[in-house]
Parts: C-alpha cells; sequence; structure tokens
C-alpha cells in the first residue's frame, strides 16, 4: 500500500496527513489570534533558558486534537493508545496550571504506560514487560526533555511519526494511518514554532508525544510491523541525546527532572548562537536514521542489529566531538582569576 492508498471510506494517508495539519495549524492560529493562548500556559524566560521573551506553551493543544481525532476515527484498534495521550495531555495541562509534585507526574506516566503495554501486549514475558514499561516511561519523559529549542520537538514528530508510517504502510493500514496523523500534526505545529518561533510545544504536547512514540512503537512491534530495535532506531538522536545526559546528572547526584542547559542541543544553540543550524542538524540526523531504519527491515537480523548499533555509535561520537567543542568554549570564555 503507497501513501496515497485509500483506507476504508476513500480517505487516503496523505489526505489524513493534510488534514490533521491543517486542523492543527486552525487551532493554533485561533488561539494565538484571540489571545486564549496567554492564558493557557506561557514560557518565561530564565537563566536556564535559550529563548529571551516570553512565547505560549500552547503546541500540544493543537497537536492532540488533531492528531487523536484522526487516530480515533482511521485506526480504531489504536484508540486506546489515543485514549491514554490524551491522559497523559490533561494530567500536563494540570500540572502547568497548578504545580504537581514529581512523583505524582511519574506516578501517572506509570499507570499510562503500564495500560498501554498491557492493551498492546501479545507475547511477551513479565520481567521483559516491566523492563518494557521502565523504558517507555522514560521515553514519554526524554521527549519532553528535548523539547528546548525552536524546531527541535516539532521536527522529529514529523520525521518520526512519517517513519512509522512508512514501515508499517504495507500491512498495517491502521497504525499507518496513526502515523501520519501525528505527523501532520507535527507539521501543523511546525509551521509556527521554527523561525520565529510564535509558540513552544509544552508538556501538553511533548509528554503525549513521548508516550505514542513509545506505544505505537510496541504496539508495531507486537503485531509485527517491524523488529524491536525500529522504534530506538528511529527516534535514536533524542534518546542518545537525553540518555548521556541523564547518566551524567544522575552520576553527579543532581536531579535530573530540573530544568537545565546541559543536553547537547543547548550546547550546540549557545555555540552556534542560532536555533536554526541546529534544528537542520538534527533534522539531518533524523532523516539518515530514519533511513537506516527502513533499509534494514529489509536486510538479514545480524545485519539489521549491527546497524542499530553502528548509527548509535556514530550518534555517539558526535557527541564526543560536540563535548570536547562544548571545553574549548567554556575555557576560552572562562573570567580571569584575580
Amino acid at each position: 500500500m503507497s501513501p496515497g492508498t485509500y483506507l476504508p471510506g476513500s480517505f487516503s494517508l496523505l489526505s489524513i496527513a493534510a488534514v490533521a495539519m491543517i486542523l492543527c495549524l486552525a487551532i493554533l492560529l485561533i488561539l494565538l489570534r484571540t489571545g486564549w493562548a496567554w492564558d493557557i500556559a506561557v514560557d518565561i524566560p530564565n537563566h536556564r533558558s535559550l529563548h529571551a521573551r516570553p512565547v505560549p506553551r500552547i503546541g500540544g493543544w493543537g497537536v492532540l486534537p488533531a492528531s487523536l481525532l484522526l487516530i480515533a476515527l482511521w485506526a480504531p484498534s489504536l484508540r486506546w493508545i489515543a485514549l491514554g495521550a490524551a491522559m497523559l495531555g490533561v494530567v500536563s495541562q494540570v500540572d502547568d496550571r497548578r504545580g504537581l509534585s514529581a512523583r505524582v507526574r511519574f506516578a501517572a506516566h506509570l499507570v499510562v504506560v503500564g495500560a498501554a503495554v498491557a492493551t498492546s501486549v501479545v507475547d511477551v514475558v513479565w520481567w521483559f514487560a516491566v523492563v518494557l514499561v521502565i523504558a517507555l516511561v522514560w521515553l514519554v519523559n526524554l521527549y519532553n526533555f528535548m523539547d528546548g529549542s525552536n524546531g527541535l520537538a516539532g521536527g522529529m514528530t514529523v520525521f518520526g511519526f512519517a517513519t512509522y508510517a512508512i514501515a508499517a504502510t504495507p500491512s498495517h493500514p491502521e497504525l499507518a494511518a496513526a502515523g501520519v496523523a501525528v505527523a501532520g500534526a507535527g507539521l501543523g505545529f511546525l509551521v509556527l514554532n521554527f523561525k520565529p518561533a510564535r509558540i513552544f510545544l509544552g508538556d501538553v504536547g511533548s509528554i503525549p508525544l513521548g508516550f505514542l512514540a513509545g506505544a505505537l512503537g510496541f504496539w508495531g512491534w507486537q503485531h509485527a510491523a517491524w523488529p524491536i530495535w525500529f522504534p530506538p532506531l528511529v527516534f535514536a538522536p533524542f534518546i542518545a541525546d537525553a540518555t548521556v545526559t541523564l547518566i551524567r546528572r544522575l552520576a553527579r547526584g543532581e536531579k535530573f527532572w530540573q530544568a537545565h542547559r546541559e543536553h547537547y542541543y543547548q550546547r550546540l544553540v549557545q555555540l552556534s548562537g542560532t536555533h536554526v543550524r541546529v534544528a537542520l542538524l538534527y533534522y539531518g540526523l533524523m532523516l539518515i536514521g530514519s533511513l537506516v531504519a527502513l533499509l534494514a527491515l529489509h536486510l538479514p537480523t545480524k545485519v539489521q542489529w549491527l546497524m542499530a548499533v553502528c548509527w548509535y555509535a556514530v550518534l555517539g561520537i558526535l557527541g564526543w566531538w560536540t563535548d570536547c567543542r562544548w571545553w574549548k568554549f567554556r575555557r576560552s570564555h572562562a573570567p580571569l582569576e584575580r
């Protein structure tokens, strides 16, 4: 089935993507032009921010309704996953308005992810299911951690979920429909988030998107749409960046959920002085990773795993190169000792 193939009801995958993009963009423009965006959630810059002026964090208010509505219509077998994403969006909005403790937030993530795994599982031993739940909870949060530079999370949404759709197209039309719905909505958000960024994604968008990346990836593996290595390879730029940063902060005894500017993308923005170059760099990595993942699907199993490991090794080398540049930058800009 090609991207233009018609689904039941004479609706093609490209049509779903287009509707999701237009619907998301329309919602966000209405919120901006009515001024409601400023009443929902606003990101006030502080010493850890990469922006200099207040910006509404309303991206999720467009991405979620647009994508989840179309998933409910064209991917009925995935409605439980869409419901989980909606629940996480509600929890995130409550957190934005009233503030929730990290314990309460993580508990909500754990419950929703556990339910998604339980409703999607086909054949997994219990202890591995527990490992997968932990991994998916981490994916929920790392997507949020990586939402700190213009165009970054929106680009990952477009590339990542479009890759899901392409891989699922031959045999899993509902999974493909879900993928293009999320990718299309991400593109609608990206129109207002690239340059200049008029809005940010916010927790209402990033938390559910991280959940969808993990839950749809798990569902696809359990229903033979792709091997288990496929989702981690598709979202490798985000997973590698956030995981290395997490390990470093935990090793120093820091609270990893607190705001900081230690991610590779944050350091690159400070080094280059521009969000655009960093976004384009990550787009290149996202595109290459997606092509590698799609190509590997047609190769022997051992070669598939080798390609996945090699791609993470490449990202590791790029991280090392960034670290070298960063510490050189820090030394050259350190204040003189008196």
